[in-house]
């Protein structure tokens, strides 16, 4: 079992129409401060990104807000977590730091940006860029659409079963932290 000190965590800048969305950000945050797990995120005060953040920072849990120079401004910059906050010059050294500062990864509702941020870790797993955990909190099913879809590319030829099974996807939190927790990749050679 590693020991997981940090996790990126990806989500909407908005709540969503379902109240689920928010419940799941609330207990993400109860579950990282009771595991004394640091939330890097992308230092937004909207949406379920905000949700997480404040609520685990307001329980005096860690929190790292790791946010574009273009995004910096106070009407979108998380209040509370203004000493944590680091301010990069463009989107993809942003990525960058995140990805470097967290032991695991994980995407929950959200939009376009949350979806690029996930797949493109997802992507680094195959590649053996790195070998973290990569997963998602389906929460309501939000990311069935999308697992049928990989699935789909799998079955056509474009994604080897390995990597698929190395995606973790739960609808607990708790399971789905517990299930990081033991995470080990067994990816062979994408290049062959």
């Amino acid at each position: 079992m590693k020991t997981i000190k940090s996790i990126a965590l990806f989500c909407g800048s908005s709540e969503g129409r379902d109240i689920r969305y928010r419940s799941a950000a609330e207990e993400m945050a109860d579950l990282l401060y009771h595991h004394k797990v640091t939330m890097i995120y992308g230092g937004g005060n909207r949406g379920l990104m905000g949700i997480a953040a404040e609520r685990l920072y307001s329980q005096g849990g860690e929190v790292i807000a790791v946010m574009p120079r273009l995004f910096d401004r106070s009407d979108v910059r998380i209040k509370s977590v203004e000493a944590k906050m680091i301010v990069t010059d463009t989107m993809h050294e942003r990525k960058a730091r995140m990805y470097e500062m967290s032991d695991a990864f994980v995407a929950m509702a959200g939009g376009v940006g949350t979806f690029e941020e996930i797949l493109e870790v997802f992507t680094w797993l195959q590649l053996g860029l790195h070998t973290k955990a990569v997963a998602l909190l389906n929460t309501a099913a939000f990311y069935d659409p999308l697992l049928t879809f990989l699935h789909h590319a799998g079955g056509e030829g474009f994604i080897k079963q390995e990597l698929l099974d190395a995606l973790i996807v739960d609808d607990d939190p708790a399971r789905l932290l517990s299930r990081i927790a033991v995470f080990s990749p067994h990816l062979g050679d994408k290049l062959s």
